[in-house]
């Protein structure tokens, strides 16, 4: 399948048009052809989310009306994809999308702190973006990593097992220009147990086997 040669005219602003790149022209039809024929617009979350990564990690109204046309769907029903899921954005983000999970499992489990030091080191609250473009915070719903709790998506990676103090030395080095290492912060590995593997075992001989 093809999609337009063109950016649609409707839904200009200040973004200005848009249109896939070649590299993600191919992209787009591979994610398509993963759909039956009659079933294109199952790829609209895929074609949105390669349209965000193009333009920054936002949607402005050229991007969401070109996925509509590329996929032959009313905007109406592309919007609707856009403002139900929270990972789309409608407005410019900073390069580092910081997003804490708030919900029951990690709230009981210390996201106030997390979310306490978020505000703390970049100095801005919900919603907002550092002035320097690097960092915006958000408060999101289940990211599914409760075991972990209480933990934060940043861009595309997890941070699990989060404090205060935990939460704040990451930060810190992502306004260094470093890059974390994603996963358990205290360590763990996946979702082992926190005081390490406990089994039921007994040094005690087995009844009925030989030498009782």
């Amino acid at each position: 399948m093809s999609g337009p040669t063109n950016p649609p005219a409707n839904g200009a602003d200040e973004a200005g048009p848009f249109a896939f790149t070649k590299a993600n022209l191919a992209l787009a039809d591979e994610i398509i052809g993963r759909y039956p024929e009659d079933r294109e617009a199952s790829a609209v979350m895929g074609l949105l989310d390669l349209a965000q990564r193009q333009n920054d990690g936002w949607l402005p109204p050229p991007a969401v009306a070109y996925v509509a046309e590329y996929l032959h769907m009313p905007q109406i029903r592309v919007y609707e994809v856009v403002t139900f899921y929270s990972m789309f954005n409608l407005k410019p983000v900073g390069r580092n999308q910081v997003r804490v999970c708030t919900t029951t499992p990690c709230w009981l489990r210390g996201s106030a702190a997390v979310l306490d030091a978020c505000r703390e080191t970049l100095g801005i609250d919900l919603n907002e973006t550092t002035e320097d473009g690097e960092f915006t915070l958000t408060e999101v719903e289940c990211l599914g990593a409760c075991v972990n709790a209480p933990m934060i998506q940043i861009n595309d990676d997890y941070f699990e097992d989060l404090d205060g103090a935990r939460t704040k030395a990451l930060l810190d080095l992502l306004k260094k220009g470093d890059k974390p290492k994603p996963g358990s912060q205290t360590g763990r590995q996946c979702s082992a147990p926190l005081k390490g593997f406990a089994t039921m075992i007994s040094s005690a001989k087995t009844k009925g086997t030989e030498g009782d």
